[in-house]
């Protein structure tokens, strides 16, 4: 009989964290963070971590691993996932993923090509000829090579335009190609993957009051004292970076910086919702924002069993 390994999945403030925890404690599970800006050290305001009260109640894994001064990449973390996935099932418990970074979260669940190889040098002549030409030029590049890739691709996400043209550069393969080669979790495991959601007016409010909440814990002295540091590329796109950083060079006042930092992160979750709305295997719990936490642990708890 296959191990089962859960996902928790869904876009950003719409309460994952709470419900896991609840739920980790209920089915006997570890979690397993899969948020791409977690993992980094010093980011636990920015990136909306949870806090050690929270930790101390369940075990819970790959968050604040690693420097935001390094560089991060799927790869690592698929590697360091399934160390944890094999530790967490030794000890008879549940691996429980819980986040919002569709990458990760597809790349574990559907595997990862092998010949994905790096080229740091060529990666950064790539994002130097974005800064200087737009990411609509890259994506152009992009189309002539992949078109697949490309068509599931936003033209603004640089970060995937850039992965995918390196693969294609290094390899002499389109990403497209090589992505259906893959091995994941799903060969030797049962994975069920929940989803979270609800209405954009009441997510958008639970944005306004989490961006409130971050900026009084003191949102503003984290970005100073991380703007000071010499970011990976990956870290320096947590939302409320650039944001603050226009706040700080005096290009606007406090209250435009947040204005802009609720946008974002609304924008970011429109982005999440059309990645994972296109996997038909995510079981979507639709919520009016009126539910209790338990409510929503219960709803999962009778699907599961």
């Amino acid at each position: 009989m296959q191990s089962r390994i859960i996902f928790l999945v869904g876009p950003t403030a719409v309460g994952k964290t709470e419900v896991a925890i609840k739920l980790a404690k209920k089915i006997n599970a570890e979690i397993i963070s899969c948020d791409s800006m977690q993992i980094y050290k010093g980011m636990d305001i920015i990136t909306a971590k949870p806090n050690s009260k929270l930790t101390k109640k369940v075990p819970y894994h790959l968050i604040s691993i690693i420097s935001p001064t390094k560089e991060y990449n799927v790869f690592r973390y698929r590697k360091a996932a399934i160390k944890k996935i094999k530790e967490i099932i030794k000890k008879g418990k549940t691996p429980l993923f819980v986040g919002g970074s569709g990458l990760y979260v597809s790349t574990l669940i559907d595997g990862i090509f092998k010949d994905g190889s790096e080229d740091k040098s060529l990666r950064e002549k790539l994002y130097q000829q974005a800064e200087k030409f737009g990411s609509q030029f890259l994506y152009n590049k992009l189309k002539k090579v992949d078109l697949e890739a490309a068509s599931r691709i936003h033209p603004h996400d640089l970060r995937r335009i850039v992965r995918a043209l390196e693969v294609f550069k290094t390899t002499g393969k389109p990403i497209s190609i090589l992505q259906k080669q893959r091995r994941g979790l799903t060969g030797d495991y049962e994975v069920i993957i929940f989803g979270l959601n609800m209405l954009k007016d009441r997510l958008y409010e639970r944005i306004r009051k989490r961006t409130e909440k971050m900026f009084k814990q003191g949102l503003v002295e984290e970005a100073e004292k991380l703007l000071k540091l010499k970011l990976s590329k990956t870290a320096s796109f947590a939302i409320g970076l650039t944001e603050l950083k226009g706040y700080f060079l005096g290009l606007y006042d406090l209250e435009e910086a947040k204005r802009l930092i609720q946008r974002n992160t609304y924008l970011y979750t429109r982005r999440q919702l059309t990645w994972f709305k296109k996997d038909k295997r995510i079981n979507w719990i639709n919520l009016n924002g009126k539910e209790t936490t338990k409510d929503i642990v219960q709803r999962i708890w009778r699907k599961l069993y």
